[in-house]
């Protein structure tokens, strides 16, 4: 690997791949209500242009530009252009407030910052005068104001730029050079930046090609936010493999765009899997033929899967069921999905086994993988060929992964990051000796070598009886269990036993109150109060007890008033759990189910 990858960059591997693929079509993006598109010369020549005007405006090599906004085209134009002008990337998530993106700024010294939208600019503002080192501010979409430039203004400064002077700079770019700072968007406390180099990057896309049936000229959508490094790794992939990338308009409208982009694969975090698993359990429940088709469906579907798992060919009666069940209930989910999906593939937090195996009976395999922003993205992956629900597959070809004395995972390879920025200690506490980094994550082996994540090493929690208990898996159950359940919270460190927070879906929450003869118009706040709502979710909590040791079951469970979502501050970008926001929040809450025990 390590003469493979030498003198390879990231605009270094871009260039190759515009030079193989020039007029084929690298992105869709949609304006206006219409969808445009970019060939890789089209995309080389923006990027160019980008670079070319960062430099006219004083930006020097190895210095930082951020760019702070949502996923979209211009994002990596803008990421290719600083990089290709030897500058480090610092992306800063779009839902950022002004204090997180202003300490960003002056931590990573950025010299300028390219901002989506008004929105971003006015968080700028709020900040202007905390801003230590920046010096140039840059509005994606066209937007004048003092001491603003758009990219087309920066566009039009590189067009008359010197070529020789932007190749001369992407020669002297090295493999280990600092690619990007990625900051971890954390649960508490200031965000540490994890420094990212080009082999991290390009080793990566070359480990992923080695092991995916990825192909030169599939498509995926892109919804996930490129200031996480699991979208990061899509762009690059992308880039390496060849493959074309559509830009979601945005989460809320992933839906609408799957079905528009119609793409070949599909990377998401596992929130997205549970809310289709969850619509799909509820229209199937909508009536007892339509339970009694599906049910039929999903068993044949399991059959076939387990069939495929061990290998083993499909009798000729199980694969015509297969085709009858296919076409009453699972093309549905294939035409959601755009009807060309190969694979799926779920990262960044842990996926049920309950909804891989439901995917799986209705055809589709989602891969789940395992990594950090420190591992750039993955450690170890499932494969089409060889893959186990319920774990998160081997390692990838180039990766070592030992687990410690006291069951934390440990990984090696050319992904693992350079350390964290500015933050020496920290650094020597995560990035071991030998090249070993400490994951934080408790995990095992099976005997056949797939590795099984236990959970957060942070976050397993000891109940007072001195019995671990992991939280995640616990809280998988549950919104595996019931579509009416949108997230949950398990609790109970140092306590007596554990307790649960549980937000409604309001999607399912309205055919469940209207076929319980209540007020389908009730908000989440008032439904949880009812008594008829609280009976079903205690008979969901009892059914998932049933498969728990006893100090895993949760004994006392409150549902709260509202979803956790990105905007009320409980769920990351990723949309996993803030714990210690969600705990702080509820804190009365939680203290009342344990009064009196």
């Amino acid at each position: 690997m390590a003469n493979e990858l030498q003198g390879k960059t990231i605009p270094a591997i871009f260039r190759e791949r515009v030079n193989k693929s020039g007029p084929k079509t690298a992105q869709h993006y949609k304006r206006a209500g219409g969808w445009e598109t970019k060939t890789w010369l089209e995309v080389r020549q923006i990027a160019d242009e980008i670079a070319l005007g960062l430099m006219a405006l004083g930006v020097k090599e190895r210095e930082a530009v951020a760019i702070l906004s949502a996923s979209r085209a211009e994002w990596v134009w803008c990421d290719v252009a600083i990089m290709s002008a030897g500058g480090v990337t610092i992306p800063i998530y779009p839902s950022s407030t002004p204090e997180q993106v202003a300490y960003i700024l002056n931590d990573s010294e950025s010299v300028a910052v390219i901002a989506e939208n008004t929105a971003q600019l006015e968080k700028l503002q709020a900040v202007r005068d905390q801003l230590k080192t920046v010096k140039h501010v840059i509005a994606i979409e066209d937007r004048k104001g003092k001491g603003v430039k758009s990219l087309d203004e920066v566009r039009e400064a590189g067009r008359s730029g010197d070529l020789k002077a932007l190749e001369k700079r992407i020669q002297a770019i090295k493999p280990d050079d600092l690619a990007t700072i990625v900051y971890t968007s954390g649960t508490t406390g200031l965000p540490k930046g994890v420094m990212q180099s080009h082999t991290n990057h390009v080793s990566m896309a070359k480990m992923l090609a080695t092991i995916g049936d990825f192909r030169e000229g599939d498509s995926n959508l892109l919804f996930l936010p490129l200031a996480h490094s699991f979208a990061r790794s899509e762009e690059y992939a992308g880039i390496y493999l060849g493959y074309e990338t559509w830009f979601a308009e945005s989460i809320d409208k992933v839906a609408d765009n799957l079905g528009e982009s119609r793409p070949t694969i599909f990377a998401s975090v596992p929130r997205v899997y549970e809310k289709v698993y969850a619509k799909v359990q509820a229209g199937a429940a909508e009536s007892p033929v339509k339970k009694k088709i599906f049910d039929w469906a999903l068993t044949v579907g399991r059959q076939v899967s387990q069939k495929v798992q061990k290998k083993e060919s499909v009798p000729v009666g199980l694969a015509l069921q297969q085709k009858l069940a296919h076409k009453l209930v699972f093309s549905k989910l294939h035409a959601r999905l755009g009807g060309r999906i190969r694979f799926c593939i779920s990262g960044g937090a842990p996926l049920s086994r309950e909804i891989a195996e439901f995917f799986h009976a209705a055809g589709i395999l989602v891969i789940e993988g395992y990594g950090l922003t420190e591992t750039c993205p993955a450690l170890t992956i499932n494969r089409l060929e060889e893959f186990r629900f319920g774990s998160v597959g081997k390692p990838i070809p180039g990766v070592e992964i030992k687990i410690a004395e006291d069951g934390e995972i440990l990984g090696r390879g050319p992904n693992i990051a350079l350390g964290y920025y500015k933050l020496a200690d920290e650094t020597k506490q995560a990035f071991l000796e030998d090249g070993w980094f400490a994951t934080g994550d408790i995990g095992e082996f099976d005997p056949d070598g797939f590795l099984r994540i236990t959970d957060r090493k942070k976050d397993l929690i000891k109940t007072a009886g001195g019995k671990y208990v992991a939280p995640q898996y616990v809280e998988n159950l549950l919104k595996a269990k019931d579509p009416l359940i949108s997230q949950a919270m398990v609790h109970g460190d140092k306590r007596p036993f554990c307790s649960a927070l549980i937000a409604l879906n309001a999607e399912e929450l309205k055919p469940f109150l209207k076929g319980a003869g209540l007020n389908d118009s009730a908000g989440l706040s008032e439904a949880a109060r009812e008594p008829k709502v609280v009976e079903r979710i205690q008979a969901s909590v009892n059914a998932v007890n049933a498969k728990l040791g006893s100090w895993e079951q949760v004994k006392k469970f409150a549902l709260v008033p509202e979803d956790f979502t990105q905007e009320n501050g409980m769920l990351t970008p990723t949309l996993k759990v803030r714990r210690k926001e969600v705990t702080r929040k509820y804190e009365s809450v939680l203290d009342s189910m344990y009064a009196g025990k």
